[in-house]
């Protein structure tokens, strides 16, 4: 015989109405403030979705990352008081997206930047959990795509879309960015100092290297 406990029954009249609908108990929630909180609802009900675009002329390939967060059990009221929270507590933009089941939406994130923001935010605590890697963790991931895309078109560059990525680095900034490479500085030290994204570094320090050799030698004399 399965014993149910009295704080599941405490529980389940707070998760579910007189109609039996999910919901989200506000006194509950004020109270998930904890990056733990975030990552137990990702690797439960969301997902690390990618979409790309191929420019043949380039040859470069272009990945978008967004998370998805599938609550369409919840209302939509619901849902806007939990993208509130998550964009209070950790600083994540979220959006409603609209779905044909369940209430009718979703949760997602609409730019790059506040994926990266969300996938930062678990971080400290994904570490030890590899399994779920690939979708919480984006090196990770971004090698697995990048193995896949140059299995389908060799010689193409993978890169990750981002408005950051496409705003141009101004004189200085590139010229910080050198010496910091010329110093040994790591990708990740350079975009934390320069406020630039790992993949946005990356990129440009790969594009000084291929074509900018000149630039390099004048700012070393």
């Amino acid at each position: 015989m399965i014993q149910i406990l009295p704080i599941s029954t405490e529980l389940e009249q707070l998760f579910y109405d007189s109609n039996r609908i999910k919901c989200i108990p506000k006194q509950i929630l004020e109270g998930c403030t904890l990056p733990q909180f975030l990552a137990t609802l990702y690797m439960d009900d969301g997902s690390l979705s990618i979409t790309y675009r191929v420019n043949h002329r380039l040859k470069k390939i272009y990945l978008t990352p967004h998370i998805y967060l599938y609550l369409q059990s919840f209302s939509k009221s619901d849902l806007e008081l939990l993208r509130n929270h998550i964009d209070k507590h950790f600083k994540v933009n979220l959006t409603l997206s609209k779905r044909k089941d369940g209430f009718g939406y979703v949760l997602k994130t609409t730019t790059v930047e506040q994926t990266f923001q969300f996938l930062r935010v678990i971080r400290s605590v994904i570490l030890e959990c590899p399994s779920m890697f690939y979708k919480t963790n984006w090196n990770y991931r971004f090698t697995q795509e990048l193995m896949k895309w140059l299995t389908k078109y060799p010689g193409y560059g993978v890169i990750t879309s981002s408005s950051e990525r496409s705003k141009a680095y101004s004189d200085d900034e590139v010229e910080l960015l050198i010496k910091l490479k010329l110093l040994g500085y790591s990708d990740k030290a350079v975009g934390e100092l320069l406020n630039r994204s790992y993949w946005s570094v990356v990129y440009k320090w790969r594009e000084i290297k291929n074509g900018s050799i000149t630039l390099i030698e004048k700012i070393t004399m």
